[in-house]
């Protein structure tokens, strides 16, 4: 996935300052992401950030969910990412990834999060998730927590595209590129951005889950995507839970506090 991610980083050279990543594919133990690593990063990128400051967070790798106790999840799950060293560390989870770069984020700060990762809905705990149809109609449904607790920011603005829905996989596709596996949504992302579909938050999501749909039902010569088949066997382990084969990959939109998606400009 390096080339991919390459591709994401370079449009953003142009104008951002500052760039931090962790890849598996580094050799350097802390370029590495281990979990510790994954940690030291989003402390990183907050630390220190100023009005006017736009940060991005991009995750792409293996998610997956595990049983909440805390009674702050709908579902009674948590989503996860899943480090280098998920086995002997263990999993990150979504409140400590909302604690890490949700609620530090001041007035006048904007972060965009783009997770390509199976059951990465609401995996940053954002209050409002965008529930859109095939037609691209849509409303802001409510996910702020039944406990009670405070999962927002501190006055900043968090705007998340998720890979798929809570219950879903995120597929690695080569139907797609055509020349290598890439993971689904980072690459419909990426080319909606250089084909100039992303001109709005709707415009950019409607794009990244046609294209997707498009390859996933053959459309223009596609393969078809396939399942995130590893990463279920995985969730099915860890939540004590059935493999549900079959399902269609559909990203998300949520957001710290909702917006008219059609009229908003999408702007990194």
């Amino acid at each position: 996935m390096l080339y991919f991610l390459n591709r994401l980083r370079l449009p953003l050279l142009t104008r951002f300052i500052y760039e931090s990543w962790i890849s598996e594919e580094e050799i350097d133990p802390y370029r590495r992401p281990t979990k510790h690593n994954i940690r030291m990063a989003m402390h990183w990128l907050v630390q220190g950030c100023q009005p006017g400051d736009s940060l991005v967070f991009h995750y792409s790798g293996h998610g997956s969910q595990q049983r909440n106790f805390t009674g702050d999840e709908i579902t009674g799950y948590d989503e996860t990412l899943c480090p280098l060293d998920f086995e002997t560390q263990g999993m990150l989870i979504d409140s400590e990834i909302n604690a890490a770069i949700v609620r530090p984020l001041p007035r006048g700060v904007k972060l965009h999060a783009i997770i390509d990762a199976c059951h990465s809905g609401t995996v940053l705990d954002l209050a409002f998730l965008c529930r859109m149809d095939r037609s691209g109609r849509y409303v802001w449904e409510d996910h702020h927590p039944r406990s009670g607790v405070w999962k927002g920011t501190s006055g900043g603005e968090v705007i998340s595209f998720s890979g798929c829905d809570d219950d879903q996989t995120s597929a690695d596709t080569s139907a797609l590129s055509h020349v290598t596996s890439t993971g689904a949504m980072t690459f419909s992302f990426i080319q909606a951005t250089e084909q100039g579909q992303a001109t709005t938050y709707g415009n950019m999501l409607t794009h990244i889950r046609s294209t997707i749909r498009d390859a996933d039902t053959g459309v223009g010569g596609g393969v078809g995507v396939g399942g995130g088949v590893v990463t279920s066997l995985l969730t099915m382990l860890l939540t004590g839970g059935s493999l549900g084969m079959g399902m269609r990959q559909e990203p998300q939109l949520t957001a710290n506090e909702p917006f008219d998606v059609y009229s908003k400009p999408f702007s990194l």
